[in-house]
Order: C-alpha cells, then sequence, then structure tokens
C-alpha cells in the first residue's frame, strides 16, 4: 500500500536509479554473465564464439546484445536435464521444474547465491505490491517443483510477514482458513482465487452475486500470476474477494516469480532490469520492436549462477512502456500480458488468443468467470465453442446466447458457438488453468 505521503514503500534502492547508472549496473553484470557463460558453459559458449562474442570485452554496450543469438525451449530441452549448467551439479541447492504445459518440464538449479538473489527479489516485489511486515500471507499457491509456492513464502518471510503455506487443493478447507487465520493477502493463480471466492459464497463468507467478501474477512490485498489474465478478470476477482489484485510475471527459466510486478499504482509491471534485461521482437523475424508495440518478451539473466541464459525466448506476448511512474521507480515496465504466442489458435484463418476471448466474455456480462474454449473439426472447417455459466442476469438461456456470440463476433470476428452449462460444469483449477481444449486431432 502507498505510505503515508501517497509514496510507494521502496524495498531497494536500485529500484529508483537514474537510467544512466542502471544500464550502468546492467552492462557489467551483463559482461559478468557472459564471463561466466564462456568459462563454464560449453554450449552457450560455443554459440558466443560463432557470434564473434570471444572475452567480455566484445560487449561494449547494452545494444550489443543483439549480436548474441537467441535461446529458447527447444535448446533447454535437447540439454536436459544439467547440460547448461554453469557451475558443479553439486553446488546447486536446490531444483525447480516448470509445469511442462507445452512439453518435456525445463529443469532449473539454483545456487545458493541464486536462491538469495531470488529472495530479495521476492522480497522487493512483494513490497511493490503492498505486502508489509506482520501481514498475513495465505499461500495457496502449489508448493514442490513449481516455483510459485516457495518464491512467495521466501519472499514474505524475508519481509517479515506472517506466511501460511496452505498450498493449492482443498479449497473449502482454504475459505476456513482465510477467515480463521486472519488473511490479509492471498496468493494464487488468477483463476484459482475464483474457486476460492465461489468457496467463500458457499459458505456464507463472501458473495459471488457481486457483494465481494464478508463475514469477518480481513483481505485486503492478492498477489496473482502463473497465468495470463485479463482487466476483466482482475475486476471481477476484486468484487468477488474485496481486495486489491495485482500482477506478478516469472518463469521458472529467470527465477520463478520475481522478474517483473505490479507496484501500488499499477501502471505496468516493473521489471527487476538489475537481474534481468527484457527485449521485445517480432516474433517470426526476431526483430525488435519499439516501446509500445506489442512482441514476444526475451530476456537474459544477469545474475543467475547456475543456469545463466542469454536472451531467452519466452514466447510471452507483451509490451514495454517507459517513462516515469507515479511510485518514483525508474525501471521500464511491462504492458499488455496476453499469453503466450503458441497459446493462439488459427481458426478458420482467424488468430485469436484466449485472453481475447475472455476479454469479450466477461465485458459482455450475465456470466460467471469460468469458461473454455473446445477446438474441433467436425467437418472439412474448425469450429470454436466456448462453454461458460450463465451468472448473477435472468435474462433468458436462448436470448443470453445469441448475445455473448453477437458480442464474440464482433470482438474476434470470429463466428464462436456458445455453449451455456449448469453452474459447476466447467472445471476449476488449482494452478494454471486449462482454457483451451483441442479436439481437432482426438
Amino acid at each position: 500500500m502507498p505510505g503515508s505521503d501517497g509514496s510507494s514503500t521502496i524495498w531497494d534502492s536500485v529500484e529508483t536509479l537514474a537510467r544512466e547508472r542502471l544500464d550502468a549496473l546492467m552492462l557489467d553484470r551483463l559482461r559478468s554473465t557472459v564471463a561466466r557463460v564462456l568459462a563454464a558453459q560449453p554450449f552457450g559458449a560455443a554459440r558466443l564464439t560463432q557470434a564473434g562474442i570471444g572475452s567480455p570485452a566484445d560487449i561494449r554496450s547494452l545494444a550489443d546484445l543483439a549480436a548474441i543469438p537467441f535461446t529458447g525451449k527447444a535448446e533447454l530441452r535437447a540439454h536436459y536435464p544439467f547440460g547448461l549448467l554453469a557451475v558443479a551439479r553439486e553446488r546447486l541447492v536446490r531444483v525447480h521444474a516448470s509445469s511442462g504445459t507445452h512439453g518435456k518440464p525445463t529443469v532449473v538449479g539454483y545456487t545458493a547465491a541464486d536462491l538469495e538473489n531470488w529472495t530479495e527479489l521476492m522480497a522487493r516485489c512483494m513490497t511493490m505490491a503492498g505486502v508489509r511486515p506482520g501481514m498475513v500471507i495465505h499461500n495457496a499457491n502449489g508448493y514442490g517443483l513449481f516455483t510459485g509456492g516457495l518464491g512467495f513464502h521466501q519472499g514474505g518471510e524475508r519481509i517479515g510477514a506472517t506466511v501460511v503455506p496452505v498450498s493449492g487443493g482443498f479449497t473449502a478447507r482454504q475459505a476456513m482458513l482465510l477467515r480463521d487465520l486472519g488473511a490479509e493477502v492471498l496468493v494464487s493463480t488468477p483463476s484459482y482465487a475464483l474457486a476460492i471466492a465461489q468457496a467463500l459464497a458457499e459458505s456464507g463468507d463472501g458473495d459471488a452475486e457481486g457483494g465481494g467478501s464478508r463475514g469477518g474477512l480481513r483481505l485486503r490485498l492478492g498477489l496473482f500470476g502463473g497465468e495470463p489474465w485479463t482487466e476483466e478478470m482482475r475486476a471481477e476477482i476484486e468484487r468477488s474477494l474485496g481486495l486489491t489484485a495485482v500482477n506478478f510475471y516469472g518463469l521458472s527459466e529467470m527465477c520463478g516469480p520475481g522478474v517483473a510486478a505490479e507496484c501500488t499504482a499499477r501502471a505496468g509491471l516493473h521489471v527487476q532490469e538489475d537481474h534481468f534485461a527484457v527485449e521485445v521482437i517480432e516474433p517470426s523475424s526476431g526483430r525488435p520492436v519499439p516501446d509500445g508495440v506489442a512482441g514476444e518478451l526475451v530476456f537474459t539473466t544477469l545474475t543467475k549462477e547456475a543456469m545463466p541464459l542469454l536472451r531467452y525466448r519466452t514466447g510471452d506476448i507483451g509490451r514495454l512502456a517507459g517513462g516515469p511512474c507515479p511510485c518514483g521507480r525508474t525501471m521500464v515496465r511491462l504492458t499488455g500480458l496476453r499469453g503466450r504466442q503458441d497459446d493462439m489458435l488459427i481458426v478458420r484463418g482467424v488468430n485469436v488468443h484466449p485472453s481475447q476471448v475472455e476479454h469479450a466474455l466477461l465485458g459482455a456480462g450475465g456470466v460467471a468467470p469460468h469458461y473454455r474454449l473446445i477446438v474441433e473439426r467436425p467437418g472439412p472447417l474448425d469450429e470454436l465453442i466456448l462453454e461458460c455459466e450463465p451468472a448473477g442476469t435472468r435474462e433468458d438461456p436462448g436470448p443470453l446466447r445469441a448475445r455473448l456470440e453477437r458480442v464474440l463476433r464482433d470482438q474476434t470476428g470470429l463466428r464462436i458457438t456458445v455453449a451455456l452449462v449448469p453452474p459447476g460444469s466447467v472445471p476449476r483449477s488449482e494452478g494454471k488453468a486449462v482454457r483451451v481444449v483441442d479436439r481437432r486431432h482426438s
């Protein structure tokens, strides 16, 4: 939350460095990373040498990043599990892995220094979002190989908050513990926050029809990430839980959550540039795009010991915003995050992201924020079906379905068949929601 003077609490003075000083720090750390790769990561060293970079001195400015080849998921899978380490495996103190949503999980190792940096980043980002010492944090992210649970846990403890490591599952118990332990901060994926809101409403501690949380709940703040979500989804979460919802971004290949997060101004997610250099490229050509133009996010680690990555293509789509932020932080911000490039569907020649459908659906009203897209090919053409649940409306099913189909066609340019299903029929997720079911090849 803002301080008494309206400003946002700063965890580390680096967050407000003048741009020239921040660039100088990033360049120094980039050279150190290049040196580490050249000395101890054979795959990365070979690629640097092929690009004409045989020494850290060959990196004269941050612009020289563009001379380094991209790294992607394919390279990580080819060197699974530990082929990209730049330290001896015995130096790892922890291993995490991605969810494997789009293939084999990506294994990531951490040295003690990596864990310390990650803990500090999480404390920084959570402070930026409004967490303060003594607050009770209900952590409903999964613990284990998924980075979300332990990342927020470490950051909360470093701040001096009280962390309740509930993890996912047992949603009815989540509602009970939120009330009984007096949680002020909820940490989860956005989709699971809505499942918790529904459980609260069913227990009498919330109002899924529009009253927000009640019944003695103390929730004030929600820290959500791990999957793309829209402003309409944010509004629904805030309405149903009575809190301020803050966006976090991260990926296991960098560290987990803590790569970027919103401050209390919520004018974009501040990238922690002293640890991660960010670029935005046009996905097909790989060329950089100007600030404010959407493209694929590319990150370079600047402080990772165990597994440094140079110009890692995330597949995530977003854009960069510079300029001053009301909070006083100087680091560049991510805006317009709309999911992965490979989440995009091509149906009858039309490109559509699930986030576009969510934006249209929740903006239309009359439905609950639970949905899934089903792609089928019953004949020569693909068909897209949207399963959703009516809620908060006395509109007859026929007119509601027709109205939703019209809104979806107007906003996506695609004919989408709406299937209204009984409340509770759309599967709820304890982690990342499954928004697309592709039955074209089943």
